[in-house]
């Protein structure tokens, strides 16, 4: 959870939070999917989500950020899918950032961090906009530190 220099919740991740449309039963029965299309499209939280990104990264040691050719199967809560990087996005010793939009069970997050493992990178941390703890993906991240804004219940 982003916090100020005091330990408090930051300010911005309650409008953040607020922003974030939820989709009972999709994609399918019993999955309550986060959307963070109307995040993307309020401009205040969406610069706030980028701004507390940027906050928590900049001076670090991060030479990539990592969205999304190899690829790397992986298992979802309701399925598998698949994640792309092109040949040569990374180098080898390059310090990289993964960021997602959720952790749910871990499977992106992982499926990533395996992608640019294997060309050569070190993950120094997972950042996402949401997390659903009761999942336990950030147990699966095999102790990568993981930075979230939103902790769903």
């Amino acid at each position: 959870m982003a916090c100020g220099k005091d330990g408090e919740k930051d300010p911005r991740i309650g409008g953040i939070a607020a922003s974030i449309r939820v989709v009972p039963d999709f994609p399918k029965k019993g999955i309550m999917f986060q959307d963070i299309t109307t995040l993307l499209l309020d401009p205040k939280a969406f610069k706030n989500t980028v701004d507390l990104f940027v906050e928590r990264y900049i001076g670090k040691d991060v030479s990539v950020v990592a969205g999304e050719v190899i690829s790397e199967k992986y298992v979802l809560e309701y399925g598998t899918d698949c994640l792309e990087m092109h040949v040569g996005a990374v180098q080898p010793g390059d310090h990289a950032l993964v960021v997602d939009d959720l952790i749910a069970t871990g499977g992106t997050l992982c499926a990533a961090m395996n992608l640019l493992e294997r060309a050569g990178a070190e993950v120094v941390e997972c950042a996402c906009v949401i997390e659903l703890p009761e999942l336990k993906g950030r147990e699966k991240l095999n102790g990568k530190p993981l930075y979230v804004l939103v902790e769903s219940l």
